[in-house]
């Protein structure tokens, strides 16, 4: 047998170069050889106690290289757990990415996150986060912005087999076929979630039977053969350029090692590892090309040498930097991307009386107006208006790109949301009521919050909470939720009482590069209405209003609870109450509460929302820490019942703390 002969019949993957040249196959095979030989050296690393983590992407190099090789480098990418192979071909410098595996401050995170969960504006990458769905959603909204900008990019994002259990995998998937989004959704089906298998993941033969259902295009291939994912993908994205629409690309494959390298492969049936290690991408592409004469063992040798020394010269910077020095200020500013937010004030003095939901309505119609990259989305908000009516008439104005109707699907509208912001665009999210953030829960506290401390990159998202109760709507359409959020780091919350704060406080977040989680008190849209600036402009974020002047007692209040405080101390005039309207709970203007407090030297704290674990709890504390000196009293809190909020009337109205607003008033009065 002929050394020719010996290598075709040590081949298990069949290769069909087609029109590839000799110099893209050797670029390919370089591009997998050095994730491969990343790996040998981090599992080494990794035994010496030097790194303290490896998901392995061994016997998976293909697809990550492959993917990335054949898309444009100015298109987003956004990989997972296994996709090494992305980063390198990226070009990302191999120091950077061994400080990023050993958290020294040169890596993308600032050593504030591990492994591969970072992204890169710079290399158009998009880090994963651990909870794996909602990586889809945010490759829609990039998809979305380069279609709306006319841009011809696809956005390529991967999924296991395992995390396309996930919500958010339907979700993205059904946005992006109603939306017809140019995203390439590749699954790489290694067969294994962890230790459990396919068949008790998921009961369809394959991933492709699933773009049935989803009205998509899907197309199953070897993820094992280098040439086939990239002539697949090089093709598909191609199409998606000129027709945009998204597609499902199941890479079959296997994860040769652990999950993650301490979970081991004990559960794996025998011998399962040996037939797919016969299918190795990179020894069976190497014998390919040595086949087709384009390698040699002299020239493999090389090629080696070249990486190894790449690679530890990568090391030899990362070790040789000093370990983080934490710094607490540095820790606590990266929380927000900087910007100026110098308050914009109205053209004219001109005022004309608007509703509360006027006001929004009015300050979110200017804002589109002003920025042209801004989109809103949310369920019905188009033609229908909202179903507060707060978009009415937006359509005829600005368009259904901009202002778009969305399928009952917070997780990912919200990535979307950011999608768009890395991309450079705003986004306007509206939860149909405050309740439904729930759906959408993961998108904001873990990525729209963290992105920025995490790897710098900024989310320009505005998510409007039509919220509270007093309208009869029952559990679901009523809740109070502001205190997830205000417990969350990374976002800001704005809660205004009043239309022109409304106006401006909207206008204030939409301009402000960062996540805002804005409340809007659904009793108030119809209810208050006052003189309001007609010009656009903003107020000041984190910035506290004293509503009326005393010297008795100071009730801190937002929302509905500054309408309850001024309605009795309008009653009660011989109380002397001062009365603070936060409209903003983070940040929360603590200077103005403590001057006020030590003022009156008493203090109640008001708020619709359940007496425990409301933010109440935290403003009472702070007060007490701070201001213990000063008080005459105790400070005191009054809150709506620690129930789910009642459908009936008379049931609502015993659920709120109005009712034993006078009493408390007379007990801190009297102390």
């Amino acid at each position: 047998m002929t050394t020719v002969e010996q290598q075709l019949s040590d081949m298990h993957i069949t290769y069909d170069r087609g029109e590839l040249t000799d110099s893209e196959l050797m670029t390919l095979y370089q591009g997998m050889k050095k994730p491969r030989l990343i790996e040998e050296k981090m599992l080494i690393l990794l035994r010496q106690g030097k790194i303290s983590k490896w998901f392995s992407g061994w016997g998976q190099e293909a697809i990550s290289v492959g993917c990335a090789m054949a898309i444009q480098p100015e298109e987003y990418i956004l990989p997972m757990h296994r996709n090494l192979g992305v980063f390198t071909s990226r070009g990302i410098e191999l120091n950077r990415l061994f400080c990023q595996f050993q958290g020294k401050m040169s890596g993308f995170t600032k050593g504030r996150d591990r492994s591969f969960h970072f992204g890169s504006q710079e290399h158009k990458i998009v880090g994963m986060i651990s909870h794996l769905g909602p990586q889809l959603g945010i490759a829609d909204g990039i998809a979305l912005a380069a279609k709306l900008n006319n841009e011809k990019q696809v956005a390529l994002v991967f999924s296991g087999d395992g995390g396309a259990s996930e919500g958010d995998f339907h979700e993205a998937l059904n946005v992006a076929a109603v939306w017809d989004l140019p995203v390439i959704f590749c699954i790489e089906n290694n067969q294994w979630g962890l230790s459990t298998p396919s068949r008790e993941q998921f009961r369809c033969e394959n991933f492709i039977d699933k773009g049935i259902g989803y009205g998509i295009d899907a197309y199953q291939i070897d993820g094992n053969n280098i040439i086939e994912v990239y002539s697949a993908v090089k093709r598909i994205s191609q199409s998606l350029r000129e027709n945009p629409r998204p597609f499902l690309l199941e890479l079959m494959t296997f994860r040769m090692r652990g999950h993650e390298e301490a979970s081991g492969t004990k559960y794996y049936p025998e011998g399962i590892q040996d037939e797919w290690d016969k299918k190795d991408p990179v020894r069976n592409y190497e014998l390919y090309l040595k086949s087709i004469g384009l390698l040699n063992d002299s020239q493999i040798e090389q090629i080696e040498a070249d990486i190894k020394a790449e690679i530890q010269h990568g090391l030899d910077l990362a070790f040789a930097e000093e370990k983080i020095t934490p710094n607490t200020e540095e820790e606590l500013a990266d929380l927000f991307k900087s910007f100026d937010a110098t308050e914009i004030a109205p053209n004219s003095q001109n005022k004309s009386e608007k509703r509360f939901v006027d006001a929004i309505s009015d300050g979110l119609k200017q804002a589109m107006e002003r920025h042209p990259n801004l989109v809103i989305m949310g369920q019905d908000v188009a033609d229908y208006g909202g179903v507060f009516k707060v978009t009415e008439g937006f359509v005829d104005l600005f368009g259904k790109e901009r202002v778009r109707n969305t399928p009952l699907c917070e997780s990912a509208i919200v990535g979307a949301g950011l999608g768009l912001s890395i991309k450079g665009m705003k986004a306007v999210v509206e939860m149909q009521f405050a309740d439904f953030v729930t759906c959408g829960f993961n998108q904001i506290v873990n990525n729209l919050a963290k992105i920025h401390w995490r790897w710098g990159q900024n989310a320009d998202v505005v998510v409007r909470m039509p919220t509270g109760a007093g309208a009869a709507a029952g559990p679901f359409h009523s809740q109070s939720n502001e205190a997830w959020f205000t417990h969350t780091p990374g976002l800001k919350v704005v809660y205004p009482a009043f239309p022109n704060d409304a106006k401006g406080l909207l206008a204030a977040s939409i301009e402000d590069p960062n996540p805002v989680m804005f409340f809007e008190h659904k009793f108030l849209y119809r209810s208050v209405r006052e003189d309001v600036y007609d010009d656009y402009f903003t107020l000041e974020l984190g910035k506290a209003a004293v509503r009326k002047s005393g010297s008795g007692a100071t009730i801190v209040t937002y929302g509905l609870g500054v309408h309850w405080a001024l309605d009795y101390a309008e009653a009660h005039p011989e109380k002397q109450l001062e009365i603070i309207d936060l409209r903003t709970l983070a940040p929360l203007d603590y200077d103005t509460v403590f001057e006020s407090v030590r003022k009156t030297n008493r203090v109640l704290v008001l708020h619709e929302d359940c007496l425990t674990g409301g933010i109440g709890g935290e403003i009472a504390a702070r007060i007490t820490e701070t201001c213990f000196a000063s008080l005459d009293a105790p400070v005191l809190r009054l809150a709506s019942l620690d129930t789910p909020i009642p459908f009936a009337a008379d049931l609502e109205q015993n659920f709120f703390p109005i009712q034993q607003l006078d009493e408390k008033i007379n007990q801190l009065l009297a102390y």
